[in-house]
């Protein structure tokens, strides 16, 4: 019982470990290709938000983790939003990484 208790811990870490370097693992000039389709809403400078009326979070300054973590909810479907269901349902892990390392760069 104290192995299988051993070998559950291990794994659990090296799959934590493994998901911390997919976001550590970000790289912020690919993100900000990657990252084109966002700016219309979230409110990059020099862009216009399409829903004026909508309170739309800026994305400039945030944390990497957190960016990563949404954008894989909204793929799973684990939060309510068509558009962003839409944009993370064929984004790899390096992609959101990637979008999230430039995000977090900016202020």
């Amino acid at each position: 019982m104290k192995t299988i208790r051993c070998l559950h811990a291990a794994a659990l870490g090296l799959a934590l470990a493994s998901s911390s370097a997919v976001m550590a693992g970000g790289d912020a000039a690919a993100g900000k290709g990657k990252a084109e389709t966002c700016f219309g809403c979230h409110g990059e400078p020099g862009y216009f938000n399409v829903y004026p009326s909508y309170q739309v979070p800026k994305l400039g300054g945030q944390h990497a983790d957190y960016i990563v973590s949404a954008l894989k909810a909204y793929k799973a479907g684990q939060r309510g939003h068509r558009t962003m269901h839409a944009q993370a349902f064929d984004m790899s892990d390096q992609d959101m990484a990637d979008v999230a390392a430039y995000f977090a760069s900016r202020k």
